[in-house]
């Protein structure tokens, strides 16, 4: 048997390096699915690339942490079974 190489480890990257490349790829995901004219999921790629341009500038934090509400009235666990 022969024994693969063990792959090298990537350099390790800045939190602002991977969120810069996320919000890259954000953008080509944005073209690739507007023009296949899929409308919701433009939209919701579109918010994501805003979220990620908002921290990268500093107008946003990373992460809202504890400062989330709680969801009021909402069940813990599910109803039952989703029939489609």
């Amino acid at each position: 048997m022969s024994s693969k190489p063990a792959k090298p480890a990537l350099p390790p990257h800045t939190a602002e390096e991977n969120l810069a490349y996320t919000r890259q790829m954000l953008g080509e995901l944005r073209t690739v699915v507007n023009a296949e004219g899929a409308d919701m999921l433009g939209y919701l790629i579109e918010m994501a690339y805003v979220e990620a341009g908002d921290i990268l500038s500093g107008l946003r934090p990373l992460s809202v942490g504890g400062q989330r509400d709680p969801a009021v009235g909402m069940p813990l666990k599910p109803a039952g079974k989703i029939k489609l």
